[in-house]
């Protein structure tokens, strides 16, 4: 099997590419991004034969149409603000499709596309990074075994290099997006718009993490779940964090700048020329993220720095008894889940085992096999049940 990793020389893409290269079932992994030299420096510490760089631009329609021919997969690593186009463009090759996800806005406009995928016998997978990805999984696990649902609570901890002062741990983008945007809940039947960052919270993580305060934040995982389990009643659902996994100083210094303007994409003129605050922004945080070979194996493996869990609460009954099921994915590997977790999702979309038509990871993943492929590499999932006297 051949599977393109789009943006494979990013923070997660380098991580599939890694995975995808050492699966024996893989022929081929086609490394294709803008950044050519940052390409062959991810291949080049890679280090490994099925690994092939290709520098591509997605918005070139021609070039990436070519570059798709003969490709099972194409496995989306970009920001999400790429994600329908790239979409759009597998469903006119005939190529499978998967991606980290589209902060919940973009997940709903993909979902759209369900019939002409199912027309054209293409299958996709929607946000099947770790969140959301992991977390609709691990909902699947205890949702399948309830008889109704009333809430699901997410909750992603982690502690990274990126927690040093003034540095990122992922996209900066989308992190500034995560930061600015109103995040939305699902309650009592509706979907709520919530002030960015609200709703504090500390919540109990494995060790070494331990409470962590977490706050509410623009995701997938509430654009999809309501839907599935609306027949069990669900009346709950919302997505929480710790600042992202950065050190809360800088998180704090970077809102204080968003709520002077500087996240605004409207142009300003300055000394006659036009400038968007938020590219600005861009422009100057972008470089301050870890180097690239943090996150690949045998960089990633190097404990405590790496911790992250994901952490999904799900409440309802079960045989006429109220019942808590408690599904955690622990790893001291952090952004390692990020990028296996697609790179597993690509190998069952080139079996064919994803039916035609745009799905989120809950209705097409089966949890058990899913979690045994992260066990194997060093993501441990664990269930807790209670029931209540």
């Amino acid at each position: 099997m051949r599977i393109m990793v789009l943006g494979g020389a990013g923070k997660m893409g380098c991580i599939a590419v890694q995975d995808l290269a050492e699966n024996e079932r893989v022929d081929e992994v086609i490394l294709a991004d803008i950044d050519f030299d940052q390409a062959r420096l991810v291949a080049d510490y890679i280090e490994h034969p099925k690994v092939t760089v290709l520098q591509l631009d997605s918005r070139d329609r021609l070039a990436f149409e070519k570059a798709l021919h003969g490709v099972d997969v194409c496995l989306n690593a970009t920001v999400y603000y790429a994600n329908l186009a790239t979409m759009e463009m597998c469903l006119n090759t005939r190529v499978d499709y998967l991606d980290l996800g589209g902060l919940f806005h973009t997940t709903r406009k993909q979902l759209k596309l369900d019939q002409a995928f199912r027309s054209a016998g293409v299958s996709a997978i929607l946000g099947i990074g770790t969140a959301p990805g992991i977390t609709n999984v691990q909902a699947r696990y205890a949702a399948d075994r309830m008889d109704t649902v009333d809430s699901i609570k997410i909750y992603d901890g982690s502690r990274s290099p990126g927690r040093k002062k003034d540095r990122f741990t992922y996209a900066v983008p989308t992190i500034l997006d995560e930061l600015t945007l109103e995040p939305v809940v699902f309650r009592n039947g509706k979907f709520i718009p919530r002030k960015p960052m609200s709703e504090f919270e500390n919540y109990w993580f494995t060790l070494p993490l331990g409470v962590l305060p977490v706050h509410l934040s623009l995701h997938s995982e509430v654009a999809t779940l309501p839907h599935v389990y609306h027949s069990k009643g669900i009346k709950e659902v919302f997505f929480k964090i710790n600042y992202w996994g950065m050190d809360p100083e800088t998180v704090e210094r970077i809102q204080v700048l968003a709520d002077f303007g500087f996240g605004g994409r409207d142009p300003v003129e300055v000394d006659g020329q036009a400038v968007v605050p938020r590219q600005l922004m861009l422009a100057m945080l972008s470089g301050r993220v870890p180097p690239i070979t943090d996150y690949l194996a045998p960089a990633a493996h190097k404990p405590p720095d790496w911790v992250q869990e994901m952490s999904t609460e799900v409440r309802g009954t079960q045989a006429g008894q109220t019942v808590n099921y408690r599904v955690t994915s622990l790893t001291c590997k952090s952004a390692l889940p990020t990028g296996v977790a697609p790179a597993i999702a690509s190998i069952y979309l080139a079996e064919g085992r994803i039916p035609p038509g745009v799905h989120p990871p809950e209705t097409v993943i089966d949890p058990l096999p899913f979690f045994d492929e992260l066990k194997k590499r060093g993501i441990y999932t664990q269930v807790a049940a209670t029931t209540e006297i």
